[in-house]
């Protein structure tokens, strides 16, 4: 099992690409009800407060909001793709919630091509793994046998 952690990952998020994937999706969504949604993410401002300094409001052009009951919901929609990499094999799963993602494989070869498909997708979406929150575990009759570490595209190991 490798478990991913997303670097700033709910700030990232495209609003319209989104939508797009909210609508694509046909989840029986009435319209007024993605209406709100788009007002909830294109109509939001913010201001930042440092000591007793608080700056004008600008507008928030990306991201859905961290503590929000929806934003993991939302997220793990905008992510929905990247679980589609299994390329047809039922022996690997990937899981994701908020902003992890967990890859499941029975063996480390196939972690390491799940990896390199989750990160070339992640790309796309200028999204990035946090390699320092992410690690691997082998669990099983082999769970203490040492293996490789695991090579992102990147470069980094896990």
């Amino acid at each position: 099992m490798c478990s991913i952690d997303l670097s700033k990952a709910f700030g990232k998020v495209n609003h319209y690409g989104l939508f797009l994937k909210l609508m694509k999706r046909q989840l029986g969504l009435p319209v007024k009800l993605l209406c709100v949604l788009e007002s909830v993410l294109t109509e939001c401002y913010s201001c930042i407060k440092w000591n007793n300094f608080i700056t004008v409001n600008f507008a928030v052009n990306f991201g859905v909001r961290q503590g929000s009951v929806l934003s993991p919901f939302l997220f793990a929609l905008y992510l929905d793709d990247r679980c589609n990499l299994r390329m047809g094999d039922r022996s690997r799963f990937i899981v994701v919630y908020a902003d992890d993602i967990m890859l499941i494989s029975p063996s480390v070869v196939e972690i390491e091509r799940l990896l390199y498909a989750c990160e070339n997708e992640l790309n796309w979406l200028d999204l990035a793994i946090n390699f320092k929150k992410s690690c691997c575990v082998r669990i099983g009759p082999r769970y203490d046998a040492t293996c490789v570490p695991i090579a992102s595209l990147s470069g980094h190991l896990i």
